[in-house]
């Protein structure tokens, strides 16, 4: 690896930090959504949005929910917007395939938490990057991941290699994620890792903390391997294409 910056410790209590860098041409060949499409490009890390106790009663939502199912691999998805859900090397449909049962899984609270916490990470992105969040629609995909050391099954299952979520998801402009878990308490390897011509720049989760970036090739990334434990992090995404835009997940 190239030499390695870290951005934000685990040990870290950071209100807000931000690093501003050149955006990519990516958002060119995109239609423009002026007071939203990114002038202003970069990365921050906040602790100061959800609190440890909110992250907790988060991550006991995305237990409950990948407790149904799982993927035989390393990586497992929950989607509370579309109901994807992993089984095995598939994914399911949760919502169809355990009907009415839903309510006895998840509450009207939980639901509530999810869009509060949604809410003021998307005020946040707004904030930090000077747009208006009224401007930003939640995108698809927007979902939970757990990830421990078990081998990959299927391709779904390797979340290592390096991406550009602007390339990967046309509509995404603004990405975020939500740790729901510790770093080298609650599992190890599985940092964030920021990958610059220079050097390496990681996050190292904990539970709470918010890392947010505007999605182009100016933020190409990865998640190193998870070699012991298991990593909870909801992935949050913002679109500035109201035709792009989906709604807060409802119950039943």
């Amino acid at each position: 690896d190239a030499v390695t910056e870290v951005l934000a410790h685990r040990s870290d209590n950071l209100r807000d930090k931000f690093i501003e860098i050149p955006c990519s041409e990516d958002y060119d060949s995109h239609k423009r959504f002026e007071g939203c499409t990114p002038r202003k490009c970069g990365r921050g890390v906040t602790d100061a949005v959800v609190t440890r106790e909110e992250a907790e009663r988060i991550r006991r939502i995305a237990e409950r929910g990948l407790s149904l199912g799982g993927s035989d691999g390393g990586a497992s998805v929950l989607d509370l917007h579309s109901g994807a859900l992993s089984l095995g090397k598939h994914f399911v449909n949760l919502y169809r395939y355990f009907g009415d049962k839903i309510q006895d899984i998840f509450t009207e609270e939980d639901f509530a938490l999810y869009r509060d916490v949604r809410q003021r990470i998307q005020h946040r992105i707004a904030q930090v990057f000077g747009i208006s969040s009224s401007a930003m629609y939640l995108t698809k995909p927007t979902f939970f991941s757990r990830m421990n050391s078990t081998g990959a099954k299927t391709t779904h299952d390797e979340y290592w290699h390096p991406h550009i979520d602007k390339v990967t998801y046309g509509s995404f402009d603004y990405t975020s994620l939500l740790y729901l878990s510790d770093y080298s308490e609650d599992f190890g390897g599985g940092r964030f890792v920021f990958m610059d011509a220079d050097s390496n720049k990681t996050v190292e989760p904990r539970a709470g903390r918010v890392s947010f970036f505007t999605s182009g090739s100016e933020n190409l990334h990865r998640v190193e391997k998870v070699q012991w434990g298991t990593r909870f992090a909801i992935t949050i995404s913002f679109t500035c294409d109201p035709e792009h835009g989906i709604g807060d997940p409802v119950l039943g």
